[in-house]
């Protein structure tokens, strides 16, 4: 209760710090004047400064880590800030995992780190028999499922796309409706999914870029630039935060989400002047 009376305290003092230079920016810009009288410095300068200081992200990009087959690679995701953890029941692919291994790795997550299961055109039997043994919070569907399948399990679902030139993506959500959001993927016609290729981000439209996840070829290095492209809701990784198929590398994971924290700064920072 204390820790909680003093975050809140910090809280009241960083507004308390913050709200006299907004009523001082209205002002002034009111007037017809961008310069603090008293200090001469540009007012959007010194609020656009303590914003960043107080508040240094205003829009957190969520982040799921696909493929864990480890309890060690668990834990290490989620200290790095993973909010999501994906468990892939596909036979074909090297990070798929048994039933009673991913009941073993969800049993080890903390509270609200989500558990999400990816399947591929699997037999509804199937899916049912890994729900039986594993608490999954949402699924994830990586083939040609049809809505009314992806619904009949009765949990929150996302739906895989892969993306072509040709991609109606119009078309798609109003097909996937009841999904609570579309992940937008690499197309191979080889594999679903986890090709470690990104595709051309410009085929995502403004419209629906704020509501999607984006996957294919995110990695360390370029996981800034894509917030600050496409600004979507949430990222899903798997092999860029890999040392091999199926082993997560604990640095890299570490990189990717100060990555994705870096990009949401800069996120940030451009609303900021977009917005004065």
């Amino acid at each position: 209760m204390a820790l909680c009376e003093e975050k809140r305290g910090d809280e009241i003092s960083r507004w308390a710090m913050v709200t006299p230079l907004i009523e001082h920016h209205t002002k002034t810009r009111r007037d017809g004047e961008m310069k603090d009288s008293r200090s001469g410095k540009n007012v959007l300068l010194v609020f656009e400064s303590l914003l960043t200081d107080c508040f240094p992200s205003m829009h957190r990009t969520r982040v799921k880590i696909c493929g864990l087959t480890r309890e060690s690679d668990l834990a290490a995701a989620v200290a790095a800030g993973a909010d999501a953890i994906g468990f892939v029941f596909y036979a074909r692919s090297p990070r798929a995992v048994a039933a009673e291994q991913a009941r073993m790795l969800v049993a080890a997550l903390p509270p609200f780190v989500t558990s999400v299961g990816l399947f591929v055109d699997a037999e509804p039997d199937l899916v049912r028999s890994v729900l039986a043994r594993v608490p999954l919070a949402m699924l994830q569907f990586h083939g040609d499922e049809p809505s009314a399948y992806c619904d009949a399990f009765h949990r929150p679902w996302i739906k895989a796309v892969c993306m072509r030139p040709e991609t109606d993506l119009r078309a798609l959500v109003r097909r996937y409706r009841d999904a609570r959001g579309l992940l937008l993927d690499t197309y191979d016609p080889a594999v679903s999914g986890g090709t470690g290729r990104r595709f051309d981000w410009d085929l995502i439209p403004g419209w629906l870029a704020p509501r999607i996840v984006l996957a294919g070829g995110l990695n360390p290095d370029n996981v800034a630039e894509a917030i600050r492209r496409v600004g979507p809701c949430a990222l899903d990784v798997s092999g860029g935060v890999e040392s091999a198929k199926g082993i997560k590398d604990r640095a890299k994971m570490e990189a990717f989400l100060q990555g994705v924290r870096d990009g949401d700064d800069d996120r940030s920072h451009h609303k900021l002047h977009s917005n004065i």
